[in-house]
């Protein structure tokens, strides 16, 4: 009968052993996906401007985005050295102000979606005014 006894707690711990490592599989695993995730959150909203939308059993799905800058990949190689030009190149436009004016643009036509609807604007108002003094800082900062 001490056998049984032995035998069932031998098993019993292995169980629990397996059990740990499977939890720690699975937590590390979960903490992988959600990075790619994450990363693909932020390449599209980089690429396209707009948050992409979580499937509908997902009720919540947030990250913050960080304030330093990732290093780019190398999208060109650099070019040979050429004669150089008599005009200058016009200077590529900030994408941050870039960004800033298609949520502007869109703010504005949900204001005037909304106006022609006879819905509350107050809200609206607000968050194009607050856009737009964005917009107006990161002009001044460049």
């Amino acid at each position: 009968m001490p056998d049984v006894i032995s035998e069932y707690q031998k098993w019993k711990q292995q169980g629990e052993n397996l059990k740990t490592q499977a939890r720690q599989a699975m937590e590390s695993r979960f903490r992988e996906l959600l990075a790619e995730a994450v990363s693909i959150a932020e390449e599209y909203r980089a690429d396209f401007g707009a948050s992409l939308k979580a499937a509908s059993p997902v009720t919540v799905f947030r990250y913050r985005v960080s304030g330093k800058s990732k290093a780019k990949k190398a999208g060109k190689p650099p070019a040979a050295k050429t004669a150089p030009r008599s005009e200058p190149e016009a200077p590529e436009p900030d994408p941050k102000v870039a960004r800033l004016q298609r949520r502007l643009e869109s703010a504005k036509k949900k204001l005037e979606d909304a106006k022609t609807a006879g819905k509350p604007t107050r809200p609206l108002e607000d968050r194009v005014y607050e856009i737009e003094d964005a917009l107006r800082l990161s002009r001044q900062q460049a």
